[in-house]
């Protein structure tokens, strides 16, 4: 059984031009090698590519790109008596920005031959819309969750 942790949840603060917290983690979960302001200048450069093309308040995009690919169930693997399930559970509130920021900037990254500002805004897009591969993401995991659902009588009852 694990220890108890006393975890300090940290307050990320906001982000410059449009003070959310949201678009602020985003930018943080974005950074690589702890390179801010080349994160910052990509997530704001997509905005501003979602804002010409979609003619909408970016943010608004934004925030119905990160609504549809929030999962709502996980697949949790559990070891009981020598086999291992997949087992399905729900999302900790915590965890659903999480998963779909990832599933996002996953998306955006795997594609190629453009500007990651460009791939990021096309993804954003593609979410607020529900289409994309971040979204395909949240479907396949849903699919796998309600496949498995006959196991979520053993996270109760097992172990």
């Amino acid at each position: 059984m694990r220890k108890k942790s006393n975890v300090v949840k940290r307050d990320v603060g906001s982000d410059v031009k449009h003070s959310r917290a949201d678009v602020a983690r985003f930018i943080n979960y974005l950074m690589v090698d702890g390179k801010k302001s080349v994160a910052e200048k990509v997530v704001y450069d997509a905005l501003k590519k979602v804002k010409e093309v979609t003619k909408d308040e970016p943010i608004n995009v934004f925030e119905k790109a990160l609504e549809n690919a929030t999962p709502l169930l996980e697949i949790v693997s559990k070891r009981i008596g020598g086999a291992n399930y997949q087992i399905p559970r729900e999302v900790r509130p915590e965890r659903k920005f999480f998963l779909a920021t990832h599933w996002i900037i996953n998306a955006a990254r795997s594609k190629k031959g453009k500007p990651m500002a460009d791939r990021l805004a096309d993804e954003l897009i593609a979410a607020s819309k529900n289409e994309g591969a971040a979204i395909k993401k949240k479907l396949d995991t849903h699919r796998m969750a309600e496949a498995n659902r006959a196991f979520a009588s053993l996270i109760r009852s097992g172990s």
